[in-house]
């Protein structure tokens, strides 16, 4: 008979997607400053009893996943929120950085896990110039302003300044997932968590990875019960940015679905 006077519990459930950082004319990806208000409102549920947060996103900009990573737990502490972090068809790369803002991390059997490394790529058009008979004139203030310009010689300096830059990055993203994973990491076998590789949900959990197997809903509530309250927070796309993407020229538009497209199908999406 008291029933109806119980308390429910709530969850606040964060929604984060998309390629990381900025992907294009009049095309915002998921960054920072997009992603904050919308992050605060959540943390903000004086309620919730914990945080969900489920990530689909093949990475991007390493600043930006590092920005929203390092919000996300500074709200957690100064809330003292429990962070549940919920992977669905990628949280690779950035996305994966993102992901250990979690106290605990979940993903589906099928889900791409992983990519703990940093890339850098771009084309060599140097011969494609001199063949239609383009001259490239650059003049610089600075010897290495030029570096890795696309329709120059690569010059092997540039290339290990270049290393280096990415071995920097490389050990920030070491370090943020040794402190989140901490003991649960499984380096008793002969893989090298990271070098790069990316694995499914499945084999993601035997590495300590990830805690479990399951999605945002069924997991929720096996801890919370089936009455759990989950109120849902996702950044909505606004009427103008909507109509600026539609208006833009649409050479830039296909070039930027490209770019965004590629970066997905590194993980076969």
């Amino acid at each position: 008979m008291f029933s109806f006077f119980k308390k429910k519990k709530i969850i606040a459930h964060l929604r984060l997607s998309g390629v990381i950082g900025n992907v294009g004319k009049f095309k915002q990806g998921m960054d920072f400053s997009g992603q904050e208000e919308i992050i605060k409102k959540a943390f903000s549920l004086k309620k919730a009893i914990a945080i969900a947060v489920t990530i689909n996103s093949p990475g991007g900009s390493p600043v930006q996943s590092h920005l929203i990573y390092k919000y996300i737990r500074r709200l957690a502490k100064k809330n003292k929120k429990k962070v549940l972090v919920f992977a669905e068809d990628v949280a690779a790369s950035g996305g994966y950085l993102i992901a250990c803002a979690g106290d605990e991390i979940y993903a589906n059997s099928s889900s791409i896990i992983g990519s703990i490394g940093v890339i850098y790529s771009s084309f060599g058009f140097k011969e494609l110039i001199k063949k239609i008979g383009v001259e490239r004139r650059v003049h610089t203030a600075g010897k290495n302003k030029s570096t890795l310009d696309p329709f120059l010689e690569e010059k092997s300096e540039d290339i290990e300044r270049l290393k280096n830059i990415q071995l920097d990055l490389h050990k920030d993203f070491i370090k943020v997932v040794e402190d989140s994973r901490g003991s649960k990491l499984n380096k008793s076998n002969d893989i090298e968590l990271f070098s790069g590789e990316f694995w499914s949900g499945t084999k993601a959990k035997e590495l300590g990875l990830i805690d479990g197997i399951g999605n945002a809903d069924q997991i929720l509530r096996e801890k919370f019960g089936e009455d759990v309250v989950i109120k849902k927070f996702e950044k909505t796309k606004g009427w103008l940015s909507k109509k600026l993407s539609s208006s833009g020229d649409q050479m830039d538009q296909l070039a930027n679905v490209l770019e965004e497209r590629s970066i997905w199908q590194r993980y076969g999406f």
